[in-house]
This record gives C-alpha cells, structure tokens and sequence, in this order.
C-alpha cells in the first residue's frame, strides 16, 4: 500500500479484523472483511458498522454563516432553520456543473457542521472561502471576530473527526440501548443530537447512505476506536467495507460523486432538481440551472435493470446497435440477484420500460429502463 495514503484513526481495526484494504479518496479504506455480500446482507438484515471517517467535515459559524451557504447551495437553508435539522444540497458553478453533493447540519445558533465527500474536501473549503465576501472572513487577530454583523468563520474539523455508520434494520435500537436512551429520544430522520456512548460524546446525525434505517455517528478521533469496539460487541452487527456500501447505495439510487455526477454535469440532468430550490434568491449557478430546467435537458441519469451480466462503469449503453450512453454506476444486486445500473441516456430514452442494450465486454445484454430506487422494501421505507 502507497505510503502516500492518509489513514482513518480505525486502520489498524480494519487491519485486525481482517479486511481488504484499497486506496480510495487518497485513504487506505477497507473494502470487504467476510465478503461483500455477506456485509450487504447484514445490513439489509440486522445492522452493519461502516468507517467513513475519510469524509469531510466543515464547520461553518458566525452572523454572515446562512446568507454565505444560502448564496452557495441549490436547496433552500432556510427550511431548516430549527436547530438540529438536517438538508441534502448540492453546491454547483457557475455553468450549473456540480461540485459536490452535501449534507448540511444546522447544529447551533449561527453554526452549521457540512459533510463533503473526501475527494473534494480541498476543493470544496476552497470554494466556500473564496466566496465569503470581502472583509467578512473571521479570523483569531480579529477582535470583532465574535460579534462582527456579517463575519463568518469556517474551519475543516476532518482530521481531528471520525465518522461511524450503523446502518440497518436494528441499527437505531443497538445504538439507542449502548447509549441508554429510550428509541424516542434519538434525533428525527434527518436531524442531529448529542449523545454520550460511555466516557465518549457523540453527534447522532440520523442519517444514512444505505436505503436502511440508522445513524451516522462523530466523534474526536481520539474516540474512535473505542465508539468502533462498542458497537461490534454487539452480535448483530458486523463490520461492512465499501464494496457493501456501493452495493447498498446503488440499489436505493443514491447518487455517488464521480460517477453519476461531477463538474461535467447539472443537477436536472442528473435527476437531483428536486434539491435545487424554485423559491429561494441568487445562489451560485442559478441562472444556467433555471435555463436548463426550463428549455430541458439533453441527456438524464436513468436506472437499467440487467438480467443476463453486471454491468460495471463505463460499459457503453446501446440502442439498436448504436451507442447512446455509457454505465455511470453499476453492480450486481445482492439483494434483487440481477445487475443493476445507472447511465446518462438521451431523454428519448428515459422513459421507464424503454429496451435498451450494455455491452458488457464481448457481450450485448438486454436492458429496461426502470425508475430508481431498485429496492423499495426496506427498514428505512417502512418508517415512512
């Protein structure tokens, strides 16, 4: 493994347990431990322990924080004005082209916590800094730091943060008897809490990336290890690698960055205009966004079912022989036993129940159009 890959403060957890570790984001991540679909299974089934420490954390805090992100995000801050409530957003150029997909927490009075991809950590407090308006960036030399109308303080909190997910239909039951609270007492969906697990405290975000019902839990890193062991001394959960987590993702057709989108492509293409606000002011991108939306897109993200091959990205998709579209994410159902994909198509050809083709190496395998998600049975929609 490259010296030259950061390290989760659960590594050598990783490492003991026994999991394939790659390289991913810039981070030795593991990538099974028993076997990808024994990981998947547990969590559709019970619960699964996932590290995702290698994310991004953002604090961003003071009187100018909400007009700041309100100018930076295609969904709207201002519904999620009680604190502890939780928004999906995108952040996108000028073009309309997407930076990055986030989660943004409101966990305090003129304070918000945002979770970035790890790949696009530099890039994203990069882009937030050089937005902050002139003169209006807080810093420790400033006396009026604190009180300033306007000033706004950001700061990456992700090397000194660890992040666990458990996930799962017994998931929220586990963590609510480890940190002695009744199952009401845990946040809302989508909202954020504290909570205490022994000596270590903990934000509970009740949030999730796997279709299942769970928690994602922070934490110092100096912390981790022991959250780590505490939730694995459960029976019921089993840790879960990031070939699980895409398996599990995809079959609820959650979007994954670079893949079914980047800087190349703006959120109404890429099916995600339900989280780019009609209603709100000026944010950055939304004259190209408002203007794609209303002349329509060229090409959409569509979901392919496969019955005979798994497709994989960057397999072509065909129509009649001719291609049309290339495999965005694809992977093979442990749950539905068939392969399933998500591919930018002409708007033609987005219908649901359109016959399309993948070639998959030396193969042509028939594909149908369908509407994500792939599994709509789960812990996670039967709470709604």
């Amino acid at each position: 493994m490259s010296e030259a890959l950061l390290r989760t403060p659960l590594t050598e957890e990783h490492l003991a347990l026994g999991a394939r570790m790659v390289p991913f984001a810039g981070y030795e991540m593991p990538v099974q431990y028993a076997g990808i679909m024994e990981e998947h299974r547990a969590v559709r089934s019970a619960a699964g322990v996932f590290d995702i420490s290698h994310m991004a954390e953002f604090r961003v805090f003071g009187f100018g924080a909400f007009d700041l992100l309100q100018g930076l995000l295609t969904n709207d801050l201002g519904r999620v004005h009680e604190i502890g409530a939780a928004q999906y957003t995108l952040m996108c150029d000028e073009d309309g082209g997407i930076i990055d997909d986030l989660i943004v927490y409101h966990t305090g009075d003129l304070e918000y916590l945002i979770i970035a991809n790890a790949a696009n950590r530099r890039t994203d407090f990069d882009w937030i800094l050089a937005h902050v308006p002139e003169g209006a960036l807080a810093s420790a030399e400033r006396s009026d730091a604190a009180a300033g109308e306007g000033l706004v303080e950001i700061v990456d909190e992700s090397d000194r943060t660890a992040l666990i997910a458990l996930q799962g239909p017994r998931a929220t039951a586990i963590f609510a008897e480890l940190a002695g609270l009744e199952a009401t007492e845990l946040p809302a969906r989508f909202h954020i809490g504290e909570a205490r697990v022994g000596e270590v405290p903990v934000l509970v975000a009740h949030t999730g990336y796997t279709g299942e019902d769970g928690v994602e839990l922070l934490c110092h890193a100096s912390h981790a290890v022991r959250l780590w062991r505490a939730l694995l001394s459960y029976p019921d959960v089993e840790p879960a690698g990031l070939g699980a987590r895409d398996t599990l993702r995809l079959e609820m057709g959650y979007h994954l960055y670079g893949n079914d989108m980047d800087r190349g492509v703006d959120p109404i293409s890429a099916g995600l205009g339900w989280v780019v606000a009609r209603d709100k002011g000026e944010y950055v991108g939304r004259q190209a966004i408002e203007r794609i939306r209303a002349e329509g897109s060229r090409t959409r993200l569509v979901g392919l079912e496969v019955s005979e091959g798994i497709p994989r990205p960057g397999f072509p998709v065909l129509q009649d022989g001719v291609e049309v579209g290339k495999v965005a994410s694809g992977t093979y159902s442990p749950s539905r036993g068939i392969g399933i994909a998500t591919a930018y198509v002409p708007v033609s050809l987005a219908e649901p129940g359109t016959s399309v083709d993948v070639a998959i190496r030396r193969k042509v395998a028939p594909a149908v159009v369908v509407r994500p998600p792939f599994v709509k049975d789960t812990s996670l929609s039967a709470g709604q």
